[in-house]
């Protein structure tokens, strides 16, 4: 069977601006069929999460978390791979690393969010979290805002040290201050693991936009109920966003209703996904899903087999 194995050796290949053109068209196909597979032995799982979209493919993103890994002397606790078929024989075309489609994918749909939301002349940028996805949000965001200065915030110092000295040649300083940060930056990106609210809506300012992305899971939130009152809210899409706790709490309580959340991908070519002032706040709640997965994963392949990541 002959298929490409892409990792992170053709990562040089990859664009970010190209891959958000690639969301954006993946959205003007006919709507994902998805279902997600969990299985559990103990402490370990296994999730497999599947997209299939008429015209453009099928994928399979499968990983094993095992907590009992220490990612030290052996391997990591997450692991996986995405499986890429053909929507026309449903031969495997390409087998992708876990890791490279995720950074690209959860990056890559906050920055398609950015182009259409952020106000255009944006360059501070906030990111509130210094795992894995911060550093992501620090090379897509630089794509899009190449004059952009961030500021991390984070419960604990070291982890942003570290992704200053990763980042020697992007001006990034640490925000010991979150409330003040707030205040300051342009766009504000969370990814967090937090269960409470974060980022207050009496912090935010006129024209500022806000990326939620961490909060995955029905019982998480990285924004309070006053910021969603505040901004103009909008989602990657309804079926996966709908069902985080960052829509869900507020939504059950009434804070919210369904008809607030403006807009998601579909919307795009009508012009509803977009920003109408300078002065409105605007709010995305990425929720990730497995038709991302999908898209991101194509173009992967096509610019790993044309060389280029256009």
């Amino acid at each position: 069977m002959d298929f490409q194995f892409i990792d992170s050796v053709g990562e040089n290949r990859l664009d970010w601006l190209a891959l958000t053109d690639a969301l954006a068209a993946g959205h003007d196909l006919p709507e994902a069929q998805l279902e997600d597979v969990v299985m559990h032995r103990g402490s370990d799982t296994m999730l497999s999460r599947h997209a299939w979209i008429d015209g453009l493919g099928i994928a399979v993103k499968t990983c094993q978390i095992f907590p009992g890994n220490d990612g030290k002397d052996g391997p990591s606790s997450i692991n996986g791979v995405v499986t890429l078929f053909s929507d026309r024989t449903g031969i495997v075309e390409a087998v992708i690393d876990f890791h490279l489609v995720t950074k690209w994918k959860t990056a890559g749909d906050s920055l398609l969010a950015a182009r259409h939301l952020a106000r255009p002349d944006s360059r501070e940028i906030l990111i509130v979290g210094a795992g894995t996805v911060a550093r992501s949000l620090v090379e897509a965001y630089s794509a899009l805002f190449p004059d952009a200065r961030f500021t991390i915030w984070n419960r604990t110092s070291q982890k942003v040290d570290d992704i200053i000295r990763a980042y020697p040649d992007h001006p990034i300083a640490r925000a010991d201050d979150l409330e003040m940060a707030v205040g300051k930056a342009d766009i504000i990106a969370t990814c967090t693991m937090s269960r409470q609210p974060l980022v207050r809506g009496d912090w935010l300012q006129p024209g500022q936009h806000l990326d939620l992305i961490g909060a995955y899971l029905p019982d998480m939130r990285e924004a309070d109920d006053r910021a969603l009152q505040r901004a103009r809210i909008f989602v990657d899409s309804r079926k996966t966003a709908m069902e985080t706790g960052e829509l869900m709490i507020p939504l059950a309580a009434g804070v919210i209703a369904e008809h607030d959340v403006v807009a998601d991908y579909r919307d795009l070519r009508s012009g509803r996904f977009s920003r109408q002032s300078d002065d409105e706040i605007t709010l995305l709640k990425n929720g990730g899903g497995a038709h991302l997965d999908l898209m991101t994963s194509d173009y992967i392949r096509r610019a790993c087999s044309s060389g280029t990541g256009s």
